[in-house]
Protein backbone atom coordinates (compact mmCIF):
# COMPACT_ATOMS: atom_id res chain seq x y z
CA UNK A 1 0.00 0.00 0.00
CA UNK A 2 1.95 3.41 -0.94
CA UNK A 3 1.89 6.03 1.41
CA UNK A 4 -1.16 7.49 2.52
CA UNK A 5 -1.63 11.39 1.91
CA UNK A 6 -4.50 13.35 2.40
CA UNK A 7 -4.42 16.46 -0.24
CA UNK A 8 -5.41 18.44 2.71
CA UNK A 9 -2.65 17.95 4.67
CA UNK A 10 0.76 16.85 2.46
CA UNK A 11 4.06 16.73 3.54
CA UNK A 12 5.97 19.63 2.90
CA UNK A 13 9.22 18.92 0.82
CA UNK A 14 11.07 19.65 4.47
CA UNK A 15 9.34 16.96 6.45
CA UNK A 16 9.72 14.02 3.63
CA UNK A 17 12.27 11.03 5.19
CA UNK A 18 14.26 10.51 2.08
CA UNK A 19 16.32 7.61 3.66
CA UNK A 20 13.02 5.45 5.66
CA UNK A 21 10.07 4.97 2.12
CA UNK A 22 9.13 1.84 4.13
CA UNK A 23 7.78 3.89 6.89
CA UNK A 24 4.58 5.48 4.74
CA UNK A 25 5.17 8.52 6.60
CA UNK A 26 2.33 10.73 7.08
CA UNK A 27 2.46 14.38 8.28
CA UNK A 28 -0.24 16.26 9.78
CA UNK A 29 -0.43 20.12 10.79
CA UNK A 30 -2.56 19.36 13.87
CA UNK A 31 -4.82 16.28 14.84
CA UNK A 32 -6.04 15.09 18.09
CA UNK A 33 -3.78 12.09 18.88
CA UNK A 34 -1.26 10.33 16.87
CA UNK A 35 -1.61 7.35 18.41
CA UNK A 36 -5.43 7.43 18.87
CA UNK A 37 -5.32 8.35 14.78
CA UNK A 38 -3.01 5.47 13.76
CA UNK A 39 -4.65 2.68 15.76
CA UNK A 40 -8.00 3.87 14.25
CA UNK A 41 -6.28 3.66 10.85
CA UNK A 42 -4.83 -0.09 11.19
CA UNK A 43 -7.68 -1.22 12.82
CA UNK A 44 -10.11 -0.26 10.31
CA UNK A 45 -8.41 -1.22 7.46
CA UNK A 46 -7.60 2.05 6.77
CA UNK A 47 -4.11 1.27 6.27
CA UNK A 48 -2.37 -1.90 5.87
CA UNK A 49 -1.33 -3.98 9.39
CA UNK A 50 1.27 -5.85 8.02
CA UNK A 51 3.19 -2.51 6.79
CA UNK A 52 4.87 -0.12 9.20
CA UNK A 53 3.44 3.56 9.31
CA UNK A 54 4.61 6.55 10.55
CA UNK A 55 2.42 10.02 11.49
CA UNK A 56 4.16 12.94 12.82
CA UNK A 57 2.10 15.97 13.36
CA UNK A 58 2.80 20.13 14.24
CA UNK A 59 0.77 19.95 17.17
CA UNK A 60 -2.06 18.11 18.76
CA UNK A 61 -5.77 18.74 20.63
CA UNK A 62 -6.04 15.38 22.45
CA UNK A 63 -2.01 14.15 23.26
CA UNK A 64 -2.04 11.46 25.75
CA UNK A 65 -0.15 9.92 28.12
CA UNK A 66 0.25 7.28 30.69
CA UNK A 67 -2.73 6.22 32.26
CA UNK A 68 -4.91 8.48 30.52
CA UNK A 69 -2.89 11.93 31.62
CA UNK A 70 -2.72 14.16 29.05
CA UNK A 71 0.13 15.27 26.59
CA UNK A 72 0.29 19.26 26.20
CA UNK A 73 1.39 19.61 22.53
CA UNK A 74 2.54 23.39 21.74
CA UNK A 75 4.20 23.72 18.04
CA UNK A 76 8.02 23.33 17.68
CA UNK A 77 8.02 19.86 19.33
CA UNK A 78 7.77 16.47 17.61
CA UNK A 79 4.30 14.34 17.98
CA UNK A 80 5.22 10.97 16.35
CA UNK A 81 3.66 7.69 16.76
CA UNK A 82 5.04 4.72 14.44
CA UNK A 83 2.96 1.28 13.79
CA UNK A 84 4.75 -1.62 13.87
CA UNK A 85 3.44 -5.23 12.76
CA UNK A 86 4.33 -7.60 15.71
CA UNK A 87 2.46 -10.80 16.56
CA UNK A 88 4.30 -11.59 20.15
CA UNK A 89 3.09 -10.39 23.12
CA UNK A 90 4.57 -6.88 24.30
CA UNK A 91 6.04 -6.91 27.95
CA UNK A 92 7.44 -3.69 30.34
CA UNK A 93 10.74 -4.40 28.94
CA UNK A 94 9.75 -2.07 25.58
CA UNK A 95 9.53 1.02 26.94
CA UNK A 96 12.67 0.62 28.48
CA UNK A 97 14.35 -0.55 25.67
CA UNK A 98 12.62 2.32 23.38
CA UNK A 99 14.00 5.10 26.06
CA UNK A 100 17.05 3.40 25.52
CA UNK A 101 17.13 3.76 21.94
CA UNK A 102 15.98 7.68 21.78
CA UNK A 103 18.80 8.51 24.40
CA UNK A 104 21.45 7.18 21.95
CA UNK A 105 20.12 9.34 19.72
CA UNK A 106 22.77 12.07 18.23
CA UNK A 107 21.43 14.72 19.84
CA UNK A 108 21.23 13.25 23.46
CA UNK A 109 24.47 12.27 23.23
CA UNK A 110 25.92 15.37 22.14
CA UNK A 111 23.98 17.10 24.79
CA UNK A 112 25.37 14.90 27.13
CA UNK A 113 29.08 15.33 26.82
CA UNK A 114 28.26 18.87 27.47
CA UNK A 115 26.13 18.14 30.18
CA UNK A 116 28.87 15.89 31.58
CA UNK A 117 31.89 18.14 31.12
CA UNK A 118 29.83 20.83 32.92
CA UNK A 119 29.35 18.37 35.72
CA UNK A 120 25.76 18.40 35.56
CA UNK A 121 23.08 15.92 35.21
CA UNK A 122 23.04 14.19 31.48
CA UNK A 123 19.64 12.58 29.97
CA UNK A 124 18.83 9.47 31.02
CA UNK A 125 15.87 6.77 30.82
CA UNK A 126 13.33 7.30 34.31
CA UNK A 127 11.35 4.02 34.79
CA UNK A 128 9.40 3.56 33.41
CA UNK A 129 8.65 5.32 30.25
CA UNK A 130 10.28 8.75 30.39
CA UNK A 131 13.31 10.62 29.43
CA UNK A 132 14.68 13.88 31.29
CA UNK A 133 17.14 14.18 34.52
CA UNK A 134 16.84 14.74 37.82
CA UNK A 135 19.34 17.83 39.12
CA UNK A 136 20.18 18.66 42.28
CA UNK A 137 20.42 22.36 42.98
CA UNK A 138 24.55 22.91 43.32
CA UNK A 139 24.04 25.47 46.37
CA UNK A 140 20.97 24.40 47.91
CA UNK A 141 21.74 24.19 52.08
CA UNK A 142 19.34 21.98 53.59
CA UNK A 143 19.55 19.71 57.06
CA UNK A 144 18.43 16.75 56.87
CA UNK A 145 14.60 16.79 58.09
CA UNK A 146 14.57 19.77 55.42
CA UNK A 147 15.70 17.58 52.91
CA UNK A 148 13.49 14.39 53.62
CA UNK A 149 10.18 16.74 53.74
CA UNK A 150 10.88 17.85 49.84
CA UNK A 151 10.59 15.85 46.67
CA UNK A 152 12.94 16.60 43.93
CA UNK A 153 11.27 17.40 40.50
CA UNK A 154 11.73 15.22 37.71
CA UNK A 155 12.57 17.66 34.46
CA UNK A 156 10.69 16.12 31.88
CA UNK A 157 12.16 15.91 28.17
CA UNK A 158 10.48 13.41 26.65
CA UNK A 159 6.98 10.35 27.19
CA UNK A 160 6.86 6.98 25.64
CA UNK A 161 3.30 5.53 25.24
CA UNK A 162 2.80 2.09 23.77
CA UNK A 163 0.13 0.44 22.93
CA UNK A 164 -0.93 -2.77 21.15
CA UNK A 165 -3.34 -2.82 17.93
CA UNK A 166 -5.84 -5.39 17.45
CA UNK A 167 -8.02 -6.74 14.69
CA UNK A 168 -10.45 -9.00 15.37
CA UNK A 169 -9.01 -9.97 18.95
CA UNK A 170 -5.75 -10.92 17.62
CA UNK A 171 -2.75 -8.38 17.94
CA UNK A 172 -1.71 -7.36 14.50
CA UNK A 173 1.13 -4.29 15.77
CA UNK A 174 1.90 -1.71 18.43
CA UNK A 175 1.75 1.86 17.91
CA UNK A 176 4.69 3.52 19.56
CA UNK A 177 4.22 7.31 20.61
CA UNK A 178 6.93 9.63 21.61
CA UNK A 179 6.40 13.61 22.48
CA UNK A 180 9.62 15.30 23.01
CA UNK A 181 9.92 18.79 23.39
CA UNK A 182 12.19 20.51 21.07
CA UNK A 183 11.63 24.61 21.35
CA UNK A 184 8.61 24.56 23.33
CA UNK A 185 8.15 24.09 26.67
CA UNK A 186 4.89 23.20 28.16
CA UNK A 187 3.24 25.12 31.07
CA UNK A 188 2.40 22.91 33.74
CA UNK A 189 -0.16 24.23 36.26
CA UNK A 190 -1.06 21.95 39.50
CA UNK A 191 -3.58 20.17 36.94
CA UNK A 192 -1.38 19.44 33.77
CA UNK A 193 0.76 17.95 36.55
CA UNK A 194 -2.01 15.53 38.13
CA UNK A 195 -0.51 15.18 40.79
CA UNK A 196 3.17 14.07 39.55
CA UNK A 197 6.43 15.43 40.59
CA UNK A 198 7.83 16.79 37.53
CA UNK A 199 8.23 20.01 34.89
CA UNK A 200 9.08 20.09 31.51
CA UNK A 201 11.99 20.81 29.46
CA UNK A 202 13.14 21.03 26.25
CA UNK A 203 15.91 20.23 24.42
CA UNK A 204 16.66 23.74 23.65
CA UNK A 205 16.37 24.96 27.24
CA UNK A 206 19.39 22.54 28.05
CA UNK A 207 20.91 23.94 24.93
CA UNK A 208 20.26 27.47 26.78
CA UNK A 209 21.53 26.35 30.11
CA UNK A 210 24.47 25.04 28.47
CA UNK A 211 25.15 28.23 26.41
CA UNK A 212 23.20 31.33 27.53
CA UNK A 213 24.73 33.51 25.05
CA UNK A 214 25.03 31.15 22.16
CA UNK A 215 23.34 33.70 19.14
CA UNK A 216 21.38 31.12 17.57
CA UNK A 217 20.47 27.51 18.50
CA UNK A 218 22.12 24.66 17.11
CA UNK A 219 19.50 21.69 17.39
CA UNK A 220 18.32 19.36 14.25
CA UNK A 221 15.50 20.52 12.35
CA UNK A 222 12.16 18.44 12.89
CA UNK A 223 12.51 16.39 9.75
CA UNK A 224 16.24 15.36 11.28
CA UNK A 225 14.47 14.60 14.76
CA UNK A 226 11.35 12.43 12.87
CA UNK A 227 14.36 10.36 11.21
CA UNK A 228 16.54 10.16 14.50
CA UNK A 229 13.37 8.99 16.29
CA UNK A 230 11.85 6.76 13.84
CA UNK A 231 15.10 4.79 13.58
CA UNK A 232 15.34 4.66 17.57
CA UNK A 233 11.83 3.20 17.38
CA UNK A 234 13.11 0.71 14.52
CA UNK A 235 15.67 -0.32 16.84
CA UNK A 236 14.08 -0.96 19.44
CA UNK A 237 11.31 -3.17 18.40
CA UNK A 238 14.40 -5.35 16.78
CA UNK A 239 16.20 -5.44 19.91
CA UNK A 240 13.15 -6.49 21.73
CA UNK A 241 12.48 -9.45 18.61
CA UNK A 242 16.02 -10.64 19.85
CA UNK A 243 15.00 -10.62 23.26
CA UNK A 244 11.90 -12.42 22.66
CA UNK A 245 13.48 -15.09 19.87
CA UNK A 246 16.54 -15.41 22.49
CA UNK A 247 14.01 -16.19 26.06
CA UNK A 248 13.18 -19.76 24.89
CA UNK A 249 17.02 -20.89 24.22
CA UNK A 250 18.05 -19.99 27.57
CA UNK A 251 20.26 -17.74 26.64
CA UNK A 252 20.86 -14.15 28.20
CA UNK A 253 23.18 -12.31 25.81
CA UNK A 254 21.55 -10.11 24.32
CA UNK A 255 19.56 -9.41 27.74
CA UNK A 256 22.64 -8.78 29.51
CA UNK A 257 23.65 -6.21 27.28
CA UNK A 258 20.59 -4.39 27.22
CA UNK A 259 20.05 -4.27 31.46
CA UNK A 260 24.03 -3.43 31.30
CA UNK A 261 23.11 -0.60 28.96
CA UNK A 262 20.36 0.78 30.46
CA UNK A 263 21.99 0.68 34.21
CA UNK A 264 24.37 3.50 32.36
CA UNK A 265 21.30 5.46 31.64
CA UNK A 266 19.51 4.92 34.57
CA UNK A 267 17.59 8.19 35.78
CA UNK A 268 17.32 7.00 39.13
CA UNK A 269 20.33 5.01 39.83
CA UNK A 270 21.11 4.97 43.37
CA UNK A 271 17.99 7.59 44.17
CA UNK A 272 16.28 7.15 47.15
CA UNK A 273 12.72 7.00 46.40
CA UNK A 274 9.06 7.33 47.68
CA UNK A 275 6.66 4.80 45.77
CA UNK A 276 2.90 5.25 45.88
CA UNK A 277 0.86 2.27 44.66
CA UNK A 278 -2.67 1.41 44.20
CA UNK A 279 -4.73 -1.43 45.36
CA UNK A 280 -8.15 -2.54 45.67
CA UNK A 281 -8.78 1.48 46.40
CA UNK A 282 -5.98 1.56 49.28
CA UNK A 283 -3.19 3.64 48.70
CA UNK A 284 0.38 1.88 49.86
CA UNK A 285 3.69 3.56 50.10
CA UNK A 286 7.21 2.04 50.21
CA UNK A 287 10.84 3.68 50.66
CA UNK A 288 13.80 3.16 49.68
CA UNK A 289 16.81 3.19 46.76
CA UNK A 290 16.40 2.70 43.37
CA UNK A 291 18.64 -0.45 42.42
CA UNK A 292 17.84 -0.84 38.65
CA UNK A 293 15.19 -2.72 37.10
CA UNK A 294 15.02 -7.02 36.58
CA UNK A 295 14.55 -8.98 33.80
CA UNK A 296 10.98 -8.26 33.18
CA UNK A 297 11.21 -4.46 33.47
CA UNK A 298 10.01 -3.98 36.89
CA UNK A 299 11.46 -1.49 39.07
CA UNK A 300 14.00 -2.98 41.65
CA UNK A 301 13.39 -0.66 45.33
CA UNK A 302 15.76 -1.74 47.97
CA UNK A 303 13.95 -0.94 51.12
CA UNK A 304 15.01 0.17 54.31
CA UNK A 305 15.00 -3.21 56.18
CA UNK A 306 17.37 -4.88 53.06
CA UNK A 307 14.37 -6.37 51.04
CA UNK A 308 14.18 -5.98 47.46
CA UNK A 309 11.21 -5.47 45.58
CA UNK A 310 10.04 -5.23 41.95
CA UNK A 311 7.48 -3.18 41.42
CA UNK A 312 5.68 -3.04 37.82
CA UNK A 313 3.55 0.05 38.34
CA UNK A 314 4.01 3.00 40.42
CA UNK A 315 4.18 6.56 41.23
CA UNK A 316 7.69 7.87 42.42
CA UNK A 317 9.03 10.76 44.13
CA UNK A 318 12.53 11.10 44.66
CA UNK A 319 12.77 12.11 48.47
CA UNK A 320 16.35 13.00 49.29
CA UNK A 321 19.48 13.06 48.31
CA UNK A 322 20.73 10.08 50.51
Amino acid sequence: MPPLIHSSDCLPNSLVLDHLPELNHRHLISNGSTNSELIADVQNGTLNAAEMHLLTAETQSSGRGQHGRSWQSPRGNVYLSLYYPVHMPISGLLSLIIGVELAKMPVIQTLNEQLRAKGLTPIGVKWANDLGFYQYPSNAAQDESESAAQTLPFHKLAGILIEPVTQAGKLVGVVMGVGLNVQATPQLTAQTCEGMSYQAISLQDIERILQPKAPASSLPSLRELYQQMSKALMAAMTRFTHLGLEKPTGQTYNLDSFLKQFDSMDALAGLRLRVTQEHNGQLDTLTGHACGIDTHGCLQLRQDNGNISALFTGRIDVINKT
